[in-house]
């Protein structure tokens, strides 16, 4: 049956393949089925998967509930078919195991076969991992009843050819349920007959009766199968039990079946340092692709996994006790593979017996030392989480910078994943970055940025090769909290990525369950050559050129064309297409619509991505559209409030607005996020200003200079506060320096040009004036820019026609001009107007 039970909210149903996007969908097409059914009165419809339709029944001769499966009619379309369904469910139900589920009775009703088996109250496997990593105690617990059951079955001749997750039923006693035995041959023998054609026709059409996931090289392969194809799954589902990783998926058909047929399996000390080097084995050898050299039999495995159960549960025991342990950890694994005359239950008693005089001795010690440690010491030092990190970009000692995109993507990478975190603060990639290059202190990092651990680390690439050492310290002590090296190929940078990010939760002590761990991937892709050109995007996109902004845009095109469903790819492309405007001066006309289409298509793949409802919502407030904008907004903050992005272009959002004191909170709280980013302390300081707190605003601007003087957005903040208070040369000093620094980019020329006229430097601001028009024509500036130098040169006529040729392409840096519009042109009816028609607040 399909894995059944009920929860808080009464009867539940997964559907086999339900955790898997390659399972086939149920037949929409199957007759409606009636009240009855023989003896048994429908209740309620449970679900449907690849494998039929399940229902809740009520046996009215026993007067027990039941769960009745409807088989599928197009795999069941001929009588042999039917007769093999038959003997199949005949031979499953002489299966009598407590771990097994029982069929009741098959039968046939309107030419349409069904089963009736008990109906098992509880979750799936696949919900108990999603919910909450398992200890390895209950891993244990689990694998043993499940290959009880397993070697139950294969000793009367039956695999299950389906063994995943999602057939495991966990009941509220501890007792695990297998379900579906033997249906799987019955549905799949029809199809999988062909090896050729049936790996031709996963290639193609991406559809798969059942989860390749779990699947057998074997099995993908459509060879005959045996008991060692059960074997395998187990081995996969034991893997993922302990990691809480599905091992061979990935994001398409094809590229699971060859992950299945060659990729070899990551060690489980990659997820976790207190993996049994025994349970290693165990699951190596269960995981082996050629059948010949995995365990022969189940009742082989299920026998080490008893030993290893025994053996933990033992030391455990003596641990508590203070009798002594093995005093090493070969000796502790010999206790595996040394030839014994007794029985591993008899060697247990007699060691129990031998130290029996030390565990009483012992016992009494340690709960006096226990009651005396819990009042003194216990319920003060718990150790607490750590909740709120900064993660340093790696240095990149490879001796060549062009692998910084490497070292640099890495760590943003790093960054995004926990920021996803909503229990831990992570200081956002800009102000982490001001870190780069610099002989770092953590104790003073976690001083300024007020947190309680700093990683950091250094990474080399040697040829197709990455050595990558990260190091957890603790802010307020220096002390190492964790360090690890990782080596691995290039091409395996994004399982490197996921790998650091488990790794480091693990030791901040976040207790994450098993969505919150998934979060750490969310938006990755599959595909390792697309996730390198998209670290190349953000690389360049983060270095806020023109130039380098088209650079980024070429980089994220070609990982969307390696995986056309790269959710966060057509956000960089998006970010990038917006950012054009304000750093090259291209025209919203021509980027917007381009933005547009990317973000939409990011949505399409990804509706819960905060980054992408951010970047849809700064398009729509350039495209006039201010509602839809400040939804978008607060739909981004809701999905992650510590998204900084959607906080700091909120509060620009508002500002431009003229809704200061809703402005101020966002930006504060993008400050607090983000603190040395120059772009939010710009925005900080421009609000005080604003706000009339002229003097707090400049002291802001000089701290954003302090911090970083090479970058222009600060000195261009700094210079238009100067020239509102008259202080022209200091303003002119300041927007010299914005310039130089940007490369003479058209905003900065602008606000220079402004400068001059308001100084009485006529010839000076016509001379700009012209460089700003030039760049026009050149469709690397907007109209904004060459009506605030006229405005300021007491030219309205020339100011009102280039803002109306910003009207005309429906600009998206007019709006600006509510809270910030060019000088004396406020109270000109034609100013009020424009305001009207754009859509703006009146003043």
């Amino acid at each position: 049956m399909e894995a059944t039970g009920r929860g808080e909210k009464g009867p539940q149903v997964v559907p086999a393949g339900a955790d898997h996007c390659w399972s086939v969908e149920p037949d929409t097409k199957d007759p409606v089925i009636p009240e009855r059914v023989s003896h048994y009165s429908i209740l309620d419809r449970l679900g449907a998967g690849g494998m039929g339709e399940v229902y809740l029944a009520e046996d009215t001769v026993l007067n027990r509930r039941v769960a009745i499966k409807f088989l599928p009619n197009d795999s069941l379309a001929d009588p042999q078919a039917n007769r093999r369904l038959i003997r199949e469910a005949q031979a499953a139900a002489k299966l009598d195991h407590p771990n097994i589920c029982t069929i009741h009775e098959v039968g046939e009703e309107a030419d349409r076969c069904f089963i009736v088996m008990e109906y098992v109250e509880g979750e799936t496997l696949a919900s108990r991992i999603r919910n909450k990593r398992l200890d390895l105690n209950e891993c244990l617990e689990i694998a043993v009843q499940v290959a009880d059951a397993l070697a139950a079955a294969h000793s009367q001749g039956i695999t299950h050819r389906d063994i995943k997750p999602q057939n495991i039923m966990l009941t509220s006693h501890h007792q695990v349920k297998v379900i579906d035995f033997g249906l799987a041959k019955v549905i799949r023998d029809k199809s999988l007959v062909d090896s050729e054609a049936v790996t031709e026709s996963l290639i193609t059409s991406g559809a798969i009766v059942g989860t390749i996931t779990y699947m057998s090289p074997e099995q993908v392969r459509g060879e005959s199968l045996d008991a060692r194809s059960d074997i395998f799954s187990f081995g996969a589902v034991l893997y993922e039990m302990v990691t809480g990783d599905q091992l061979f998926a990935a994001g398409s058909a094809a590229m699971t079946i060859t992950a299945v047929v060659s990729r070899k399996p990551p060690a489980l000390t990659q997820y976790s340092s207190n993996v049994p080097d025994e349970l290693e084995r165990i699951v190596s050898k269960a995981l082996q692709k050629e059948r010949e050299e995995r365990y022969q039999t189940i009742r082989e495995l299920l026998n080490d996994l008893r030993s290893l159960k025994h053996h933990l549960e033992f030391e455990e025991e003596l641990k508590r006790s203070g009798a002594p342990l093995a005093d090493a950890k070969t000796k502790r694994l010999s206790e595996f593979t040394s030839p014994r005359t007794e029985s591993k239950l008899e060697y247990l008693v007699n060691r129990i017996k031998h130290h029996r005089r030390n565990l009483i001795i012992g016992l009494s010690a340690f709960v006096l030392a226990v009651v005396v440690a819990a009042y003194f010491f216990y319920l003060p030092n718990t150790p607490k989480a750590i909740d709120s990190i900064a993660v340093l970009p790696l240095t990149n000692v490879s001796g060549d910078s062009s692998a910084d995109y490497l070292s640099d993507g890495i760590s943003e990478a790093l960054i995004n994943s926990l920021t996803e975190l909503q229990q831990l603060r992570v200081i956002a990639r800009t102000t982490a970055f001001r870190y780069k290059g610099k002989d770092v202190d953590p104790l003073a990092v976690g001083r300024e940025l007020k947190v309680r651990a700093v990683l950091m680390g250094r990474m080399r690439q040697i040829g197709d090769t990455l050595n990558i050492q990260v190091d957890l310290v603790d802010a307020a002590t220096g002390a190492q909290l964790w360090g690890k090296e990782y080596e691995r190929k290039v091409s395996d940078i994004l399982s490197v990525k996921r790998l650091i990010a488990r790794d480091v939760t693990g030791k901040l002590r976040l207790g994450l369950s098993g969505q919150q761990q998934q979060k750490l991937s969310k938006g990755d892709t599959a595909n390792p050559e697309a996730y390198e050109f998209y670290l190349r995007g953000c690389y360049f996109r983060n270095r806020r050129t023109a130039d380098d902004l088209r650079k980024a845009i070429e980089q994220f095109q070609q990982a969307i064309d390696l995986d056309p469903n790269y959710a966060l790819a057509y956000v960089g492309m998006s970010d990038s297409y917006v950012l054009l405007e304000q750093y090259a001066g291209t025209p919203s006309s021509e980027t917007l619509p381009k933005a547009r289409a990317a973000i939409e298509r990011a949505l399409e793949i990804d509706d819960s991505l905060a980054e992408a409802h951010t970047s849809l919502a700064r398009i729509e407030g350039q495209s006039w559209n201010n509602d839809e904008a400040e939804r978008e907004y607060k739909r981004a903050i809701v999905l992650n409030p510590n998204y900084a992005t959607a906080h700091h272009w909120y509060g620009m959002f508002l500002r431009n607005r003229g809704r200061f004191d809703e402005a101020m909170p966002e930006i504060k709280l993008a400050k607090e996020l983000d603190p040395l980013s120059p772009g939010i302390g710009a925005a900080l300081a421009g609000t005080l200003y604003m706000k009339g707190e002229q003097d707090a605003a400049i002291e802001e601007a000089k701290k954003v200079i302090e911090l970083d003087p090479k970058q222009p957005i600060a000195h261009w903040t700094l210079g238009i506060f100067y020239r509102l208070q008259g202080r022209y040369g200091e303003a002119i000093a300041e927007e010299v320096k914005a310039v130089e620094l940007s490369g003479r980019a058209s905003l900065y020329l602008s606000e220079l040009g402004v400068c001059y006229a308001a100084a009485g430097n006529r010839a000076g601001a016509l001379e700009l004036l012209k460089e700003v028009e030039e760049k026009y024509n050149r469709r690397e500036a907007v109209g904004l820019y060459v009506a605030d130098v006229y405005a300021e040169l007491g030219n309205k006529d020339q100011a009102f026609a280039w803002l109306e040729k910003d009207f005309q392409a429906h600009d998206g840096q007019l709006p600006q001009i509510a809270h910030n519009p060019p000088k004396g042109l406020r109270d000109d009816p034609r100013f009020q107007d424009l305001l009207r028609r754009i859509g703006l607040p009146q003043n």
